[in-house]
């Protein structure tokens, strides 16, 4: 009888040639969705890599899509566009379509987005002092104030 026989597992040899059972896990299926909590939300909205700097500029007031390109150094025309996208999907920013020759475009925060800015505010303040704790003298590229 071999080893898989008698204990039902399947058995593996290690380097030290010892040998080992694998049992199979189960997997259970959670069938409920699990409920979002106010913080999980939140993050999961400004917690993108670009997000709170695109929220930052549109704070000062209206830009448009060339304008925030040159506001945010390193990010590409296609992220740059999927965030807008994702961003007006939530209902943070709104695109408004000029009508002048050539066309023009402008991106704003709604007044969810508005809402956003001291939370980012705070949370700019609190990475100045552990920046300063650190010993580490840092500027803020999107500061504002």
């Amino acid at each position: 009888m071999t080893e898989t026989e008698k204990t039902g597992y399947p058995q593996v040899t290690a380097l030290n040639e010892r040998r080992y059972d694998i049992m199979p896990l189960k997997v259970r299926k959670n069938r409920r969705e699990a409920p979002q909590c106010p913080l999980t939300e939140c993050m999961s909205l400004i917690g993108g890599a670009w997000t709170a700097s695109i929220l930052w500029y549109l704070a000062a007031g209206p830009r448009r899509f060339n304008e925030l390109r040159g506001d945010l150094p390193g990010i590409s025309a296609k992220v740059l566009s999927s965030q807008l996208r994702e961003l007006r999907n939530r209902g943070v920013v709104y695109r408004e379509e000029k009508p002048t020759s050539p066309p023009s475009v402008e991106y704003a925060l709604t007044d969810a987005g508005r809402e956003l800015i001291p939370a980012l505010e705070v949370i700019i303040k609190v990475g100045k002092k552990l920046k300063a704790q650190s010993g580490r003298n840092i500027t803020l590229a999107n500061e504002r104030r």
